[in-house]
């Protein structure tokens, strides 16, 4: 019953991600990658908390390609000195974020976290007037 109840939880937490992402602009789309990694980085730390090595290790996966999503977009022309230090915070977090799964080491995570949280937080609070704005 349980198994039941968790596929049914997925199923609908995945129609209403893919929901979201239809409805998004771009600004949105970064937004929803800044939470799906923050989500799998506190996936992470329960799973380690419970001894659950291979999800933790699914988990810091997850989050690790997402940042590189997320470095991958950065526009170097447009962004400049900006794009260049959020690639090196990105490659940061996730050289933390492998120390954390080689180790399985909970203050890298909680690092990593804090990190994303800060970039996270700075994103969202870009102006309405800024983010029409912006090149898609």
């Amino acid at each position: 019953m349980y198994a039941a109840k968790r596929n049914l939880a997925d199923q609908y937490r995945r129609t209403g991600i893919s929901s979201r992402v239809a409805e998004a602009d771009p600004h949105q789309l970064i937004a929803l990658l800044f939470e799906s990694a923050g989500q799998r980085i506190r996936r992470a730390q329960a799973c380690l908390d419970q001894g659950d090595v291979a999800q933790k290790g699914k988990a810091i996966g997850e989050a690790c390609a997402i940042l590189g999503h997320l470095s991958g977009s950065l526009d170097h022309e447009a962004g400049g000195q900006v794009a260049s230090n959020l690639a090196l915070l990105y490659d940061y977090i996730i050289r933390r974020l492998t120390e954390a799964n080689l180790h399985n080491d909970p203050a890298p995570l909680r690092e990593s976290l804090d990190l994303l949280v800060e970039i996270e937080s700075a994103w969202n609070s870009i102006p309405q007037a800024q983010r029409v704005a912006m090149p898609s």
